[in-house]
């Protein structure tokens, strides 16, 4: 091998290796990203889930039961 193709080798492999640098920084930025994701899905997922099982509670009539009534004052 001459020097010119030694040279040429050694700047693929440097450009090669930065790539792959840019790569990593960018596959570990996404992977926060999605972990950040994952936890806001979490909790809106349990947000969502209380919201259905408070539907599900309520799910009869707004108006109180007679058991539940309290007398009025004048009573």
């Amino acid at each position: 091998m001459n020097e010119k193709t030694i040279n040429e080798l050694t700047t693929r492999i440097e450009s090669l290796e930065s790539q792959l640098a840019f790569q990593e920084d960018t596959i570990e930025q996404l992977n926060d990203q999605i972990t950040k994701m994952n936890l806001q899905f979490s909790v809106v997922n349990r947000q969502v889930e209380l919201l259905a099982q408070k539907l599900t509670e309520n799910k009869g009539s707004n108006i109180a039961s007679m058991a539940e009534e309290v007398p009025p004052p004048h009573y």
